[in-house]
């Protein structure tokens, strides 16, 4: 049972870890702050991450991802794997071509989050996008994991990211990367942790597969994405390019609506929120140039309680305000990192999210794992 620390609800979707319900996150937030601050600074330090964006006026500008640290002398930012050194600021690799990640070959259908309008599972875009029109079974995603984020989601299910982060292993280089393509391989993705802090270096390794994609003369290759959309706006443009181009796919993770609620489960400020909505807007912008496969895909994972009817009729309306046919993919919560104290998403909760969609205009909505969905609350 948890139990809000401001107004003394009890209940069992509300967090003792956030410790505070939805309603006073929204309502009452000069009190809430502070505890959900307290939450997110005391698990990053727990494991050596920097507790906060840097912000010294006399620090060097990151430019690399959103959050834009200003880095003090042999300090890192917020990702902890930008590094103000020599007054300059480098990767904690020290190299351009060097990050902190792996890759493996995930075959073909995959869990992907675009897995409704995916080319590798459902064809779309065939012929130019994709092998066959039934999918490509038989063929492999190259599945690229950055350590490194500039969030600190408390429910991060790939969490695992923080602490190769810390030990700053294992070492990927952009070099390993373009030998991973091969005759069997249709498509790289690029997540984590996530690739907005590698910006530079995801970048680089993109075009140098693409070329190497060329050459091996492989008739499809697509650039994928999955993201929280706090890029560096610039940067972010190219990786949209590369995807346009090949025919990937940019797989955007929406995490709420409020401020007050986005902060408490991911710990970024109002103005990471507008770069990220900044950042939609974009794709969505050309997502007609490219019909098939679709340019752009948006998930928001459905925490219980915390993105509850508000957060999603919001989400949902600003996404069909731009373009109602961008696919929404709603995905079921279960406990993980920091959020073990909360149920499954429920049915319940889940049907209403697709009633709010759909009465707010968007025509093409999923839920991924729906296994996980039960009569929890």
């Amino acid at each position: 049972m948890g139990f809000c620390k401001i107004c003394g609800r009890e209940s069992s979707i509300i967090s003792n870890t956030i410790n505070v319900c939805v309603d006073c996150l929204r309502n009452k937030w000069i009190l809430a702050r502070e505890i959900v601050r307290e939450t997110h600074i005391n698990s990053r330090l727990s494991i050596g991450l920097t507790p906060e964006t840097p912000h010294n006026p006399s620090g060097l500008k990151c430019s690399c991802c959103g959050r834009e640290c200003l880095i003090s002398k042999s300090e890192t930012g917020y990702c902890s794997i930008r590094i103000n050194y020599n007054d300059s600021i480098n990767y904690t690799t020290f190299r351009e071509d060097t990050g902190i990640g792996l890759y493996y070959y995930d075959p073909h259908p995959t869990n992907c989050v675009a897995f409704p309008v995916c080319p590798a599972i459902t064809g779309r875009g065939y012929p130019k996008y994709a092998l066959t029109p039934n999918g490509e079974l038989g063929y492999y995603n190259i599945a690229v994991f950055m350590a490194g984020c500039n969030m600190n989601c408390l429910y991060c299910q790939n969490w695992e990211f923080r602490e190769m982060s810390i030990r700053k292993k294992p070492l990927l280089t952009i070099s390993d990367l373009v030998r991973s393509v091969n005759y069997r391989t249709t498509c790289v993705c690029f997540f984590g942790g996530d690739p907005g802090p590698w910006s530079t270096f995801v970048l680089e390794a993109s075009r140098k597969i693409m070329k190497r994609a060329e050459e091996l003369k492989l008739s499809v290759f697509r650039i994928c994405w999955e993201t929280n959309g706090l890029w560096n706006p610039y940067l972010f443009k190219k990786a949209v390019e590369y995807s346009l181009e090949t025919g990937g796919i940019v797989k955007i993770d929406f995490k709420a609506w409020s401020p007050e609620v986005y902060y408490a489960l991911t710990g970024i400020e109002p103005q990471h929120i507008d770069i990220i909505k900044k950042n939609i807007v974009y794709v969505a912008e050309l997502f007609n140039e490219r019909p098939e496969p679709p340019l752009l895909v948006i998930s928001t994972l459905v925490v219980p309680h915390y993105i509850d009817e508000y957060e999603i009729d919001n989400m949902t309306k600003f996404i069909a305000s731009i373009n109602p046919e961008i696919p929404y993919v709603f995905l079921a919560f279960h406990p993980d990192y920091k959020l073990f104290d909360l149920p499954r998403t429920s049915y319940r909760h889940m049907n209403r999210v697709l009633e709010i969609a759909r009465k707010n205009g968007l025509k093409n909505i999923y839920v991924g794992n729906k296994w996980l969905l039960g009569n929890y609350y």
